[in-house]
């Protein structure tokens, strides 16, 4: 999952900004001035930060900085009410990579912060699916769960790659079906009903959900 940090000292911006964010699935951590959030930033591994200039204690411009020094690559976008363009050159001087100006709107601060992550992000496709705790990966043929392997049959496997594939839609059982066992399986479809049981009991964790009358789905 994709984690950004938000240094932003207005209690109700950065309450705002996580929710949106949030629910886009993005993990977030916030931080309320300058000093917080290098601490922040020098603890945990970030894919990019939201970075106010006028913070508390240590203005945006001098975080900028520091991040930069430790790590060079890790996207900044910042947000500021200043639209000059000398104080937006000095940002830029600085090594971010885009601004916004206050105030804005949360659709647009989300089309910037998923701009950002497709200009940085290596495009490269990923074997790898994580949603939180659960990581599969479809090269090494491998599952975990809070970095404990789990062991999977062929067919579980490949049910649990599907869903996860297809996070937050449901997902038909002859879907399912097709996928695990191919086109020319002509059984039961219910069959995937018990290989769902055996995930849920192996995995032990709640992300399975059954959608009444269609199937199944990976969500919260």
């Amino acid at each position: 999952m994709t984690r950004i940090l938000v240094i932003e000292d207005d209690s109700d911006i950065q309450e705002l900004i996580k929710e949106f964010l949030s629910a886009q699935a993005y993990e977030i951590d916030t931080a309320g001035d300058g000093l917080e959030g290098i601490q922040r930033f020098r603890k945990e591994k970030y894919d990019l930060v939201l970075l106010d200039v006028m913070l508390p204690n240590m203005d945006g411009y001098h975080v900028c900085q520091m991040i930069r020094k430790q790590a060079p690559d890790v996207p900044i976008l910042m947000l500021t009410a200043l639209d000059d363009e000398k104080d937006q050159l000095k940002g830029f001087e600085l090594g971010i990579d885009d601004y916004i100006t206050k105030p804005f709107s949360f659709n647009i601060l989300i089309k910037r912060v998923e701009a950002v992550l497709r200009r940085t992000q290596p495009s490269v496709p990923s074997e790898i699916i994580r949603f939180k705790e659960v990581t599969v990966d479809k090269a090494g043929f491998t599952v975990s769960v809070n970095e404990r392997k789990i062991e999977l049959t062929a067919k579980e496997f490949e049910i649990l790659h599907y869903l996860l594939a297809n996070k937050g839609r449901a997902v038909t059982r002859e879907a399912l079906l097709n996928q695990a066992w191919g086109y020319d399986y002509y059984g039961d479809a219910r069959i995937v009903d018990t290989h769902i049981k055996n995930l849920r009991k192996k995995l032990g964790i709640p992300y399975i959900k059954t959608a009444t009358g269609i199937g199944y789905k990976f969500d919260e």
